[in-house]
């Protein structure tokens, strides 16, 4: 597992638009969006990330068209499974909360056992991406060059 923080050179860390670029292959994954909090801005969009259910879960394609939508997310948890893993399989799990303290840990984990990525805004002042891939996390680091090694940064170097 491998994962980064960003939490200095933008402007805000809300802009999901501007965040998932910094994911390789977005429309190529189904996501779960959980723990959100944020001025989605239309009581549609409202309907959809608050739902009673506690999660919206969306194929790759509709995410990047809700995130064009520019809105506040000010706390979410957005987790990328592969199309093969089914929703009732995921669901068979705690749902991953982007409030979770464990991303400040030593050892750097996931929260879903199924996930391959985990993207945490926390609290609009900080920004999360864990992957199982470094390559992944690679790709984030050299799209925001001023993040950081998250496990370097919880062991405080």
């Amino acid at each position: 597992m491998k994962g980064a923080l960003l939490m200095t050179g933008e402007e805000y860390f809300t802009d999901m638009k501007r965040m998932l670029t910094g994911v390789k292959n977005v429309e190529k994954y189904n996501w779960l969006i959980t723990d959100f909090d944020g001025d989605p801005g239309s009581a549609k969009l409202e309907e959809l990330l608050l739902s009673p259910s506690g999660y919206c879960f969306l194929p790759g394609e509709e995410l990047l068209k809700l995130v064009k939508r520019k809105f506040q997310w000010e706390w979410a948890m957005l987790t990328a499974f592969k199309p093969t893993v089914k929703l009732e399989e995921i669901l068979r799990y705690e749902l991953p909360k982007a409030s979770n303290e464990t991303f400040f840990d030593e050892r750097v984990t996931m929260q879903h056992p199924f996930a391959e990525i985990e993207l945490i805004a926390y609290d609009s002042s900080m920004f999360i991406c864990i992957a199982k891939s470094y390559t992944q996390v690679k790709f984030f680091r050299e799209k925001f060059p001023l993040s950081v090694d998250l496990h370097d940064y919880n062991v405080g170097m």
